[in-house]
Parts: structure tokens; C-alpha cells; sequence
């Protein structure tokens, strides 16, 4: 057989595809995962490390549209559209606008949470049957508010949203959030705390899934950019790199942001946006606190590890723009100073920013191309790719060895945007 060839080529060494080799692995596939750089060295690398079914509600909602446009004059805005003209961003923009009504928020809403259900599911038995070090932490996560009426709207949208579908919230008054949140600082109005949220370290969560698929007999391949991809009538024949040709029975497309760069080679038009993101990671300060939280005005993440620190979020379209923005750094820092006793840790270890693979719907690409016969996509996680991981990876493994998924893979189809 040839060494070059395998039964799955993973295009993507990030979070996806990393537990997408895995699962395939456990279940008896051939696996060589293609990385341009180092695994994890995307999105996986610098996030949050949040595990959120409580993220189950989409952005796209009526009046976002609204918010995004006026977010073009303010360059520190939580959400914040680069007024500069883009194509592709703006038929991505219309798309996303055609998607803020609530018919389409219920029915991601409904998709995001099944696949976040069964990934936090999963992810227990993942850590403890593969032994990963990655600071797991089954904490919950708690939003803070300093605005009654940005809680307000939130119990009507969020909590009642997160009710219908099963997800557990519990609603607190201001003085019972600074009860169990002491790294606070005072003027906090209320708060919702998700029981069932998580953390972990996301680098170390990537290294060590890599780590296993090496074990595992799996095969990555680093420094692999793609350069082109050879064709054999409705099959993608190989795929050359800067590390040599590779081929594979089947395909899969994992390459997060990147995806509609490369698909745009097969024809394939990716409804996907990079949605860029940025972190400011610490040595742990001393007054920690106890719980991931979301600075809901700010819409900043901080997320506390015994290794570290991190402030995060933030979401900029502004293309593949490369490059941090000192403005959305700052930004990041005086939203953690206005809410936090010790916002900053002793030392700055690591500014990051990343592209998020945002579609235009809002849920998951995952399943077989309609268009290429070999071809299986998994992508355009937008925010919650650590938190969606364990079951995508099982679901790409079920619908590769022709096995019955967990959850129905229906909603998250490629054919819906006829890919």
C-alpha cells in the first residue's frame, strides 16, 4: 500500500480535525491529518477554553443587523463590522442578516444545543478514557451584569431559551452573585449561572489530542500547507503540500477558517466568515475567580486555569485581516479592570488574536459533500469549537464508518447550502 495514502486525509490539525482522528482511530480507521503549521496553532490555540451548552442561542437575532452596522463607528465595540468594503463579507453580511428572525434563531438555536449536549456528554469520558492534561474543570460558568436592563433582556432571551431546550440556568440577584464570586468588584445587578458549563486549558486540551492520535498509529503532518488539490472526475484524487502528496479514501475538510479559501479550489462557495477573536493570557493574579464568566456588557470572557489567566472574546469582522488591534486589546483590558478586583495577572505571557469559522447560519458545516464524491466536511464552528469537538469528532466517525449517529446529523447537512 502506499505509505502516502490513507483511509481518511484530514485536512487541519486545529481542535476538529484533531478529534475527528481520534474518534476514527478508536474505531478502527487509518488516519494523516495535514497541519500547515504546528496542531492547535489556530483558533485552538488562544481561546477561552470554555465548555458551554449554555452558548446555545445564536447571535443572529432581530435588531443584530442594527447592532452591527452601528458597531462600523466604533472600533471597540464588542461586536464590531469593518466598514471597509469587502465582497465576500458582504453577501456573508446579507446572508447572516437574511438568518435574524426568530423562526431561524429557534432552529439554531435547537441544532447548536443538540451537538453541545452530546459533546459535554462526551467530553468526560474522552478526558478520562484517554487521559488527557488539560486542566478539565467541570465549574459552570456564570454571566455577570452590571445593567438591569441587559439582565432583563437576557432572562427573557437567553434563560427562557436555554429552559425550553433543557439546559439548566439559574437566575441570581446582585448581592447573591458577589457572594459567590469574590474577585468581583461591587455594582453587580444580577447574574446567570450554567451549571452544566466547564473549562479546560485549550492548548494543552490540543496537545494532548494529538498526543493520542500519534499514539493512537496516526500520522500528522506539520508544517503541510496545501497548495493544490488533484481532481479525478467527482473525486479529490490528492492533496500536494509544501511536505509532499498525500491521498485518501475519503477527505475531510477541517481547516476551520481557512475552509473557504481552499473550498473556493473545488468550487465550493463556503457561507463562512474568519470571525476574528483576541486574548490577553497571564500568570495567575492571586484573587481569582472561582468561576469562567462572561462580562455580558463587555461580552468578555475571563477564564482562570492553575496555570494561568486569560481575558478574551470580542468578534471583528474585518476579513483576513491579519494582526492584533491594539484597540480591541485595550478594549479587553479596561472591560476586566472595570469588573474585576485583580484584572491583570503578574506577568503578560501571550497577546493573541485568531479567525473563528463563522457561518452564515450560525451552526456547524458537518457531513458528506454533495459535489465531490470522497469529500466530508466538518467546519465553520464560529466560537464554540472546543465546546462542539468531542461530538463532532464521534459524529464524523459514525458517518464515515457508515454507523448510526448519536444525535440526528440533519441540521448541520452541507446540502443545505448545496455544498
Amino acid at each position: 500500500m502506499d505509505a502516502s495514502r490513507s483511509d481518511v486525509l484530514i485536512l487541519g490539525g486545529g481542535v476538529i480535525g484533531l478529534a475527528s482522528a481520534l474518534y476514527l482511530l478508536n474505531n478502527g480507521a487509518s488516519v494523516r491529518v495535514l497541519e500547515q503549521g504546528t496542531p492547535g496553532c489556530g483558533s485552538s490555540h488562544g481561546n477561552c477554553g470554555t465548555i458551554t451548552p449554555s452558548h446555545a442561542a445564536p447571535l443572529a437575532m432581530p435588531g443584530m443587523v442594527g447592532v452591527a452596522l452601528r458597531s462600523m463607528l466604533r472600533s471597540d465595540a464588542p461586536l464590531y463590522l469593518n466598514p471597509r468594503f469587502d465582497g465576500p463579507r458582504l453577501r456573508w453580511l446579507l446572508g447572516f442578516a437574511r438568518h435574524c428572525n426568530w423562526r431561524d434563531f429557534e432552529a439554531a438555536a435547537k441544532a447548536r444545543a443538540a451537538i453541545l449536549q452530546r459533546s459535554r456528554d462526551l467530553l468526560d469520558q474522552l478526558i478520562g478514557a484517554e487521559k488527557l492534561d488539560c486542566e478539565f474543570v467541570q465549574s459552570g460558568g456564570l454571566y455577570v451584569y452590571r445593567s438591569a436592563a441587559r439582565l432583563a433582556a437576557d432572562e427573557r432571551h437567553h434563560a427562557e431559551l436555554l429552559d425550553r431546550l433543557g439546559i439548566a440556568v439559574q437566575r441570581l440577584r446582585g448581592e447573591e452573585v458577589q457572594a459567590i464570586e469574590p474577585a468581583l468588584k461591587p455594582g453587580v445587578q444580577g447574574g446567570l449561572l450554567h451549571p452544566q458549563d466547564a473549562r479546560l486549558r485549550p492548548d494543552r486540551y490540543v496537545a494532548e489530542l494529538a498526543r493520542r492520535v500519534l499514539e493512537r498509529g496516526g500520522v500528522i503532518e506539520t508544517g503541510a500547507r496545501i497548495e493544490r488539490l488533484q481532481t479525478d472526475g467527482p473525486r479529490i484524487a490528492s492533496v500536494g503540500t509544501t511536505g509532499g502528496d498525500f491521498s485518501g479514501e475519503r477527505v475531510l475538510l477541517a481547516l476551520g477558517a481557512w475552509s473557504p479559501l481552499l473550498g473556493r479550489q473545488l468550487g465550493l462557495r463556503l457561507p463562512m466568515q474568519p470571525g476574528k477573536g483576541y486574548s490577553l493570557t497571564y500568570s495567575r493574579p492571586v484573587r481569582v475567580p472561582r468561576y469562567p464568566l462572561v462580562l455580558r456588557e463587555a461580552a468578555v470572557c475571563v477564564t482562570t486555569w492553575d496555570s494561568g489567566f486569560r481575558l478574551g472574546s470580542t468578534m471583528e469582522f474585518s476579513g483576513y485581516a491579519q494582526g492584533l488591534n491594539r484597540t480591541r486589546i485595550d478594549a479587553l483590558r479596561r472591560s476586566a479592570a472595570a469588573n474585576l478586583h485583580e484584572p491583570e495577572g503578574p506577568q503578560l505571557q501571550e497577546e493573541w488574536w485568531g479567525w473563528r469559522p463563522m457561518s452564515v447560519d450560525e451552526v456547524p458545516i458537518i457531513g458528506p459533500s454533495t459535489r465531490w464524491s470522497n469529500l466530508h466536511l466538518a467546519t465553520a464552528h464560529g466560537m464554540l469549537g472546543v465546546s462542539m469537538s468531542a461530538a463532532t469528532g464521534e459524529l464524523v466517525a459514525a458517518q464515515l464508518g457508515g454507523t448510526t449517529p448519536a444525535f440526528d446529523p440533519a441540521p448541520y447537512a452541507p446540502a443545505r447550502f448545496g455544498l
